[in-house]
């Protein structure tokens, strides 16, 4: 069955061209033709000591991804097309994969290990591989093998457990996988085989949940892990304390016993080791502080909940603040010009931001000397490390015990964004942004900024919008947070209005910078700009954002005539179309928010239409969401005068319905459909055959991401309320889907909270769809909805005793309750008779601080009051 594929797999690595083509496609039908064959072959190729690296080292890859893809479809279709396959062959690759392991070879094993994996991630949980942990095992308690084997061996066992869940494995099969595991890690072991079985410890760590509980195993484990955090190596060392890290966040409350050694290990590699390993020795304290930021906020919750909140990082703080703070000082010299660089003086921020929201007030006296002893010093760090500390505390402590700091330090941080240093410049912009995040709020009548000092400020940061873009990306920042502080504020004058112009003008001047075309200052300009606009106060500012919406317009058209030369050309055109049709967007929604403005989008929506259709034609075969973001907000302002553009935007809608690839193109031109609801009514009537057709036909497709899902019931309702009556065709094919969608829902599992949080959204969208069916029928045809009445009342009991509903949830369920009442009258007296749930719900809306959930709940107690009384 097998064939001899060695020289196939060389010539699909050839520099050649010609030769690799052929080998692809040589490969390529074997697979098709004879998938048991081909898969044999490469575990042959992968398995035999006296082929070529470069042929076993292929073979492995084909033979991984011949088993697990990222995209969940294929990941299934591979799955069901290998357990097709027969046992004894099945077994036969397993057995040549086990043997690999023991490759005098170690990237033969290394790879092995992984594909073994795969296959476990498959059979496992299927039960059909029962043998694999206790033939790994063998590797290790057998005398004299081979480092390498165990290395391999431990590899496996590691990737195993991150591959599965952990309740794939009994009790028994957790305790040798750990024995084993931690034996590995033993001093007397090879660096390579400590290194391999603390990286498996790491993926392990989920299924030691019963070990931890007990004292003596978790007391061996911890101590194991701690003298592998001394080990001679230092990717040894990180590995441990990388499961350090782990432990911290997933057994925190059993930690208090080794606290005084883990201090220690911690502050040792802070202080002396190198980058790699002091880096996860700071992650340690900063999981730390996220178990107990989270444990306060249950305490402030009240719930009722007890959770052990053993209090490290305030019976730590002397020692740990004086610590963290001597790593910002350890700055690089490049940190500010580099995405994604990582370094110790970063960590150390933001552990000590974390340490901050732990402990609140009680950090500002430990952290302040430094700050006062550093800020002035002719060193650069110096001064860099004694503001980014200063910056890092912000969040935590209270207004009170901040705010007159922040007050007297205003006037020396804008003083040093003219600091020499360009590092220095960067982090104080930085921290001004966190101090106009955190402490400018003006429409509760507390902020740090006055009239008095805003006008230096605002010269300030225009002037040190022209400085080097890490600099000006950060100004933008400050622009952007000093900004939102007004939003809402517009009781009487806004004091921003004065220095609106000059702060659009700066803002565009910025975005047009020749250097900013790394794209990152481009986009924080814009985005800046946008929340300018957001926040303005429209009856003052009106006229400056009027002349802002030609300039934006000429320039989003000026992006239809660049010259495309490449790809790259192409990626560039996208991205600077995305973010002024963003500004567009902002414009509009801001202009048309008021009636003494919204003409103005009146007289220019032919003009931006046109813009808009012309972006959409760049693209040729996807839609631009943000174009489809804005064309939703003129359906909005524009309203059923928007019936005259559907003919030439109807295909681009239509090509985003069915974009499944890029799914949130799919989610916007979906939230658009809605939006054109609202705006045209029973207008919408012609489109509406084919627009249902494609939601769905979405619904019913296995490869469009399961996110679309949610809006598309959300958008039957617009449907149904846009066109009333006529919603009747669709309803026996909208309500079996809604039907299964509720199924889906009491299917959810409780323990995935990404799940959780789904089910919860496609809750809400469900009835929002049945609100929505129900209003569009109540005045002609609500009889059509008396047969599906039960099954939604017995959902919204279900959804209603459920412990993971969240406050929107409720409210939808709440508000369809009243729908179902006022559309079908006294026809649903006899369902409601005996639903005590309702009572229930209502009694505890009713109760809610939520004026808004309050106020549906009176409507809804309403029609259902009335049912009964017109019923007599």
């Amino acid at each position: 069955m097998a064939v001899e594929i060695t020289e196939f797999l060389l010539s699909a690595q050839s520099p050649d061209a010609k030769v690799r083509t052929e080998a692809e496609v040589r490969l390529r039908q074997f697979q098709e033709q004879n998938l048991p064959g081909f898969l044999l072959s490469l575990s042959l190729e992968l398995s035999n000591d006296n082929k070529p690296l470069e042929s076993r080292r292929l073979a492995g890859i084909v033979l991984k991804n011949s088993l697990d893809a990222k995209d969940a479809t294929t990941k299934e279709h591979l799955l069901q097309r290998w357990v097709s396959n027969d046992i004894s062959f099945r077994s036969q690759i397993k057995r040549l994969l086990l043997n690999t392991l023991a490759s005098s070879v170690s990237e033969a094993g290394h790879t092995a290990a992984q594909v073994i994996a795969k296959i476990a991630s498959i059979e496992i949980p299927r039960k059909e591989w029962p043998e694999l942990i206790s033939s790994l095992l063998g590797n290790m308690t057998q005398q004299d093998k081979p480092s390498s084997l165990k290395q391999a061996t431990l590899e496996s066992l590691g990737y195993v457990c991150e591959e599965i869940s952990h309740n794939d494995l009994v009790q028994d099969e957790v305790n040798s996988v750990l024995t084993a595991v931690v034996q590995g890690m033993n001093v007397t072991e090879q660096s390579s085989v400590r290194l391999a079985a603390a990286t498996a410890l790491y993926n392990a760590l989920d299924f030691a949940q019963t070990n931890f509980e007990n004292e003596m195993e978790r007391n061996y484990i911890m101590k194991v892990v701690c003298e592998t955090a001394m080990a001679k190596e230092p990717d040894v060392r990180k590995a441990a304390f990388e499961c350090l890290v782990s432990i911290a966040s997933t057994y925190y409350e059993v930690l208090e016993p080794y606290m005084q050694t883990l201090f220690e290990l911690t502050a040792n590699a802070v202080k002396g080791d190198e980058e790699d390993v002091a880096l996860q020795a700071i992650e340690f304290w900063s999981s730390i502080c996220d178990e107990e930021i989270e444990l306060q906020d249950f305490e402030t919750n009240e719930t009722g909940d007890s959770y052990p909140h053993s209090r490290f990082i305030e019976k730590a703080l002397s020692l740990l603040v004086p610590m963290l703070l001597e790593t910002l000082l350890k700055q690089d010299e490049d940190q500010d010009q580099e995405d994604g660089i990582w370094n110790l003086s970063m960590a150390g921020g933001t552990c000590l931001g974390l340490v901050a929201r732990t402990v609140g007030d009680s950090i500002v006296p430990l952290v302040m000397p430094f700050v006062q002893d550093n800020i002035s010093k002719p060193d650069w760090r110096a001064r860099e490390a004694a503001t980014y500390a200063f910056g890092s505390i912000l969040e935590g402590p209270s207004g009170e015990k901040l705010s007159p700091m922040v007050l007297s330090a205003l006037d020396f941080l804008l003083n040093a964004m003219g600091d020499q240093n360009s590092h220095v410049k960067d982090t104080t912009a930085w921290t001004l942004s966190r101090i106009f995040e955190l402490l400018h709020s003006p429409a509760t009548g507390s902020s740090v900024i006055t009239p008095v000092n805003l006008e230096r400020i605002i010269r300030v940061l225009l002037e040190s919008i022209k400085d080097s873009p890490h600099v000006a990306e950060k100004v933008c920042g400050a622009i952007y947070y000093l900004s939102q502080g007004y939003e809402g504020f517009e009781s009487g004058s806004s004091v921003l209005t004065p220095y609106l112009a000059d702060i659009i003008t700066s803002l565009i001047a910025t975005a047009e910078r020749t250097d900013a075309n790394d794209s990152k200052l481009r986009s924080a300009a814009y985005e800046t700009l946008n929340e300018v606009v957001r926040c303005s106060n429209l009856k003052e500012t009106s006229q400056i954002i009027t002349q802002l919406l030609p300039v934006v317009m000429s320039k989003l058209g000026q992006t239809i005539d660049l010259q495309i030369l490449s790809s790259d050309d192409r990626e560039k055109q996208g991205d600077l179309q995305a973010l002024l049709c963003g500004v567009l967007q902002v414009i509009i929604q801001k202009l048309s928010s008021i009636d003494e403005t919204k003409q103005i989008i009146f007289q220019a929506a032919d003009q931006i239409m046109v813009l808009f259709l012309k972006v959409f034609a760049c693209r040729s075969s996807t839609v631009h969401e943000e174009a489809m973001l804005a064309i939703g907000a003129l359906a909005y302002a524009t309203g059923e005068n928007f019936i005259k553009y559907m003919p030439e935007f109807y295909k681009y809608l239509e090509m985003g319905l069915q974009n499944f690839e890029e799914y949130q193109v799919c989610t916007i031109s979906v939230g658009v459909v809605g939006d054109i609801c609202r705006a045209l009514d029973d207008k919408m009537l012609p489109f509406c055959d084919n627009i249902m057709s494609l939601l769905l036909k979405d619904l019913s497709s296995g490869d469009l991401h399961r996110s679309v899902k949610p809006p598309i019931f959300s958008c039957f309702g617009d449907v149904a309320l846009a066109i009333g009556e006529h919603f009747e065709k669709y309803v026996p094919y909208a309500m079996p889907m809604m039907k299964g969608a509720a199924e889906v829902c009491a299917q959810i599992d409780v323990n995935d909270e990404e799940m959780v949080e789904y089910g919860n959204q496609l809750k809400r969208s469900i009835f929002e769809a049945y609100s929505g069916i129900l209003q569009g029928f109540k005045n002609s045809k609500a009889e059509l909805m008396l047969p599906h009445a039960p099954h939604l009342l017995k959902f919204i009991e279900v959804v209603v005793k459920d412990a993971h509903r969240d406050e929107s949830v409720v409210r939808a369920a709440v508000a369809v309750l009243g729908d179902l009442a006022d559309a079908l009258g006294p026809h649903v007296k006899a369902l409601f008779k005996d639903l005590s749930f309702c009572s229930e719900l209502l009694v505890e809306c009713l109760q809610s601080e939520d004026e808004q959930l309050k106020e549906t709940a009176t409507w809804t107690q309403g029609m259902i009051g009335r049912v009964f009384s017109v019923c007599g």
